[in-house]
C-alpha cells in the first residue's frame, strides 16, 4: 500500500459502486412507488397511535425486519426516525428513507448500541416518533430484542407494534426472508395499542422483552387474519 499506484487502484470498485447507487436508486424507487400504489391496502387498529400523534405525543414504531420496506412506504412522508444499521446495505436504505421523508438514526440497539441508543431517547425527547425493527440488524428473525424497550423506557413513551401481511409476496433468501408484496397484492397493516414498558432500569426493561415478543405474535395474528 505503499505504491502511489495501489491505491489508485484501489478507490476506482468503491466510485463506481457509489455510482451505481445514485443511477439505480431512483430507478428503484420509481419502480417501488409503482409497486406500493397497485396494493390493496387494510389498515387495522390504527386508532391509539393516532391518538397519540393528535395529542404531540411522540412514541416508538416496532416493525420485524423483513417488512421494512411496506412499512416504510406505509409511513411516509412523516418525519419518522428510523434506526438503520452502519453496515453497507444500511447506506442504501437510509437513502431510500430519505426519499421517502423520513430520517435515520443510524446504528444498532445490539451491537455497538449505546449511541445509537442515546440517539434514540434524543430524538423521542425532542418530540419525534422512533421506529425500530428489534429484531435487526442480523436476527434471529422475528425475536424481540431488548434494546429497543430501554429506549422507550427511558424516554418514558409507549411502544406501538406495527405486523404487515400480504397474500402475494416476493420474500428474498436473506437471515429475516425480506419481504416485498407482489404487484396488486392485498397488504394489511395492523397495529397493536401503546403499550409502556416494565419496570424503571435496563434490567427490567430486558425482562420485558418476552412479553412484548408475545404481543408481537399477537398483533401479527390480526394482520393475517
Amino acid at each position: 500500500m505503499s505504491e502511489p499506484a495501489a491505491k489508485a487502484d484501489a478507490s476506482p470498485p468503491a466510485v463506481a459502486a457509489d455510482w451505481r447507487v445514485r443511477i439505480l436508486l431512483p430507478i428503484g424507487l420509481l419502480l417501488v412507488g409503482l409497486l406500493a400504489r397497485s396494493w390493496r391496502v387494510r389498515v387495522r387498529n390504527a386508532e391509539g397511535w393516532q391518538r397519540l400523534r393528535a395529542e404531540n405525543k411522540p412514541w416508538v414504531f416496532a416493525l420485524w425486519h423483513a417488512t421494512l420496506l411496506p412499512v416504510a412506504w406505509r409511513h411516509s412522508n412523516e418525519g419518522v426516525a428510523v434506526l438503520v444499521s452502519q453496515h453497507r446495505d444500511g447506506e442504501l436504505i437510509a437513502r431510500v428513507l430519505a426519499a421517502w421523508g423520513n430520517t435515520t438514526v443510524r446504528g444498532s440497539t445490539t451491537r455497538g448500541g449505546s449511541r445509537a441508543l442515546l440517539a434514540m431517547i434524543k430524538e423521542l425527547e425532542r418530540g419525534v416518533v422512533v421506529a425500530v425493527t428489534p429484531d435487526g440488524p442480523q436476527g434471529p428473525a422475528l425475536k424481540f430484542q431488548p434494546g429497543t424497550l430501554v429506549a422507550a423506557q427511558r424516554a418514558n413513551v409507549p411502544v406501538v407494534p406495527i405486523l404487515m401481511h400480504a397474500d402475494r409476496a416476493w420474500r428474498l433468501k436473506s437471515w429475516d426472508r425480506f419481504t416485498i408484496p407482489k404487484f396488486f397484492a392485498r397488504v394489511t397493516f395492523a397495529y397493536g395499542d401503546p403499550t409502556m414498558v416494565g419496570g424503571s432500569s435496563p434490567r427490567e426493561a430486558a425482562a420485558d422483552a418476552a412479553r412484548f415478543d408475545a404481543i408481537m405474535h399477537q398483533v401479527q395474528k390480526v394482520a393475517d387474519a
